[in-house]
């Protein structure tokens, strides 16, 4: 533990956590995870996967948050999130974002990161990451879930989807990802299990679906599939199982400036998912792909300190915290 703290700038009026890379094959590459969720607890989730990331592959990681006025943690505060000057260096930008709406300095930076053409892993409400008013002068309202300008915005045009709404029953129904495809990023991966529940997505054509989300009756993890319940898509019933909605997906975004994004889309990702070991092997598993590194066939995913996250809630945040109390 005393190399990890080592290993980390402190600076108790710092908005943001850097934790440079110890030794491992990420050693030189910067990854940049971006924070700010009402609900889903982004903001315990993103330090532990960073110093994961850090202790035990390397890689230099920067988290960023959004911040209030004291220079503490709030995700309520959508329209501040200090520090995204730090993706002009990244080679990889993490997110698990909802309805931000950064003032125009703070949303170049992430403009800018993916007109670039780096690679972003967005998890779980990344999909609908930012929201504008329609009347926005700001120029990049087309960002926004509910743009008309670009269709869906960020998440539908980038990561393949934006918000729909709740497949399996929110906060009774757990999600199991069940491995359908094959993919250096599933490496060591055998199935996932996750607290938070499935949502409904229709990925693009040009995704590759790895994993699907089967329903289940419970919030147990030994609990069965959901059974005997229908919902209508396009006109249409459809068992909650049959087909399974897709959970985890990859693509390649070929972005205005002409280049091209690699992006891996997760909507399982809330900080109680991070607790099976899968899930956390298949984001670092990411890291590593998507930076051009070769995957280990059983990335180390063991906890760096305590980690013992929140359950996802509106207002459940912990009040009165600063970037430097996670460190």
């Amino acid at each position: 533990m005393l190399g990890l703290l080592a290993a980390c700038i402190l600076a108790p009026d710092s908005p943001y956590l850097t934790f440079e890379g110890e030794s491992g094959a990420g050693k030189g590459k910067h990854i940049v995870l971006l924070a700010g969720d009402e609900e889903y607890r982004s903001e315990e989730a993103l330090p532990q996967l960073a110093k994961i990331l850090s202790k035990r592959h390397g890689f230099k990681c920067t988290v960023l948050f959004s911040l209030n006025d004291k220079g503490e943690i709030d995700p309520t505060r959508q329209d501040h999130q200090p520090g995204l000057e730090n993706l002009a260096t990244a080679d990889l930008c993490i997110m698990l974002l909802r309805f931000r709406n950064w003032p125009d300095g703070q949303m170049k930076h992430f403009a800018d990161y993916l007109n670039a053409g780096k690679p972003i892993i967005g998890l779980r409400t990344s999909t609908h990451a930012f929201n504008y008013p329609a009347d926005s002068p700001s120029p990049y309202r087309h960002f926004g879930w509910q743009s008309r300008d670009w269709p869906g915005g960020f998440g539908k045009q980038v990561l393949g989807e934006n918000w729909v709404t709740h497949w399996g029953n929110h906060g009774s129904q757990a999600t199991r990802g069940i491995v359908v495809g094959k993919h250096p990023i599933l490496s060591g991966v055998k199935e996932l299990f996750g607290d938070s529940d499935v949502y409904e997505v229709f990925p693009p054509a040009d995704a590759d679906v790895l994993v699907r989300g089967q329903v289940l009756s419970g919030m147990r993890k030994t609990d069965g599939p959901a059974q005997g319940r229908k919902k209508t898509v396009k006109g249409q019933e459809q068992e909650l199982n049959d087909p399974m909605m897709p959970l985890v997906w990859v693509r390649d975004y070929k972005n205005s400036n002409g280049k091209t994004n690699k992006i891996v889309t997760s909507t399982i990702g809330a900080a109680t998912d991070l607790l099976d070991a899968d899930l956390r092997r298949m984001i670092v598993n990411a890291a590593y792909w998507t930076t051009q590194l070769p995957v280990p066939t059983q990335a180390n995913v063991d906890f760096v300190g305590k980690y013992e996250p929140t359950s996802f809630g509106f207002n459940t945040f912990k009040k009165g915290v600063k970037p430097f109390d996670l460190k």
